[in-house]
């Protein structure tokens, strides 16, 4: 290891100067610094050395043992996905096998967003899965659907999820849930599916959720939406400002657009829509859902 930006003492001054495997240890440590540091490659042997390992099951002990190490000292930095030189990408964050990064979200606003953060990558990784297998299944059904509230203003302002949302917002048309296996035997208790995902019917009030998992609650919402008198209405509503009745034409018809790499449908005025929900300039002006507890800095866009 080689440095011009500080003394071999400061070393020391690392969270954990010898944490295992060294140098992936070091590495993290001082970019998150901003140390000016260079990793070299680890001594050569000569062609005539001994190999290091006497048998092809201890050198498959050895990298076991080094991939546990990293994996344990990146969750103890926080690191969820590290992108490697060439491409490829190791992902130390949640999966279908355990929870998600954050706990119940509590007045719209996740606790990421009180450290300072946005999503955690695993946790936006698993939101766009479920989203497009929910809309694949609900497409192959012949479910009508849309993007709903926030999930359609990521899709106009970012083509994506906007980056520190918690959840995916689907309308669906109320008298197309029958044609769905899924969704018309959920009137009581749950389905897991055939690939893990759960499909419920929410204790909140009469709409749908899709988990990404049994262990792993992040979701997508199916709002079921009637028409009357041309205004698309429903039976359940949250005080979310956002939520409100809308003229059905925004839907007739709907209109295919970018969305998490997939294309997906929403209303054929996105910004009357937008605007109608949450407010005059709302997709060139971004904050959090809840600016009384948590405030957007600019300076991050």
């Amino acid at each position: 290891m080689r440095s011009s930006s500080f003394a071999p003492e400061d070393l020391f001054n690392l969270s954990v100067p010898l944490g295992r495997p060294l140098f992936s240890s070091l590495f993290v440590q001082t970019a998150l610094r901003g140390w000016k540091v260079k990793l070299l490659e680890s001594p050569c042997f000569s062609a005539n050395h001994r190999p290091l390992f006497s048998s092809a099951h201890n050198q498959w002990k050895a990298d076991t043992r080094l991939k546990d190490a990293t994996g344990k000292i990146m969750r103890s930095f926080g690191l969820k996905r590290l992108l490697l030189p060439d491409g490829k990408e190791q992902w130390y964050g949640c999966s279908k096998e355990t929870p998600r990064c954050f706990g119940t979200v509590q007045d719209d606003t996740p606790d990421y967003l009180y450290l300072d953060r946005w999503t955690p990558p695993c946790c936006l990784r698993a939101l766009r899965e479920t989203t497009k297998y929910v809309i694949n299944i609900l497409e192959t059904s012949g479910v009508r659907y849309w993007l709903e509230g926030g999930t359609l203003l990521g899709a106009v302002r970012h083509q994506d999820i906007i980056p520190w949302d918690y959840d995916v917002d689907l309308g669906i048309y109320l008298e197309d849930v029958p044609n769905c296996d899924h969704l018309k035997n959920l009137d009581s208790g749950s389905l897991v599916d055939a690939n893990g995902y759960v499909w419920e019917r929410a204790v909140e009030g009469d709409f749908y959720r899709v988990q990404y998992s049994e262990a792993n609650h992040l979701h997508v919402d199916l709002w079921p939406f009637y028409p009357r008198n041309g205004v698309m209405t429903k039976d359940t509503w949250t005080e979310h400002k956002q939520d409100v009745e809308f003229p059905e034409h925004f839907l007739q018809p709907l209109v295919p657009m970018s969305f998490a790499g997939i294309t997906a449908y929403g209303p054929n005025n996105h910004r009357a829509f937008l605007e109608l929900k949450f407010g005059e300039g709302v997709i060139e002006n971004p904050q959090y859902p809840n600016p009384a507890k948590k405030r957007l800095d600019r300076s991050k866009l």
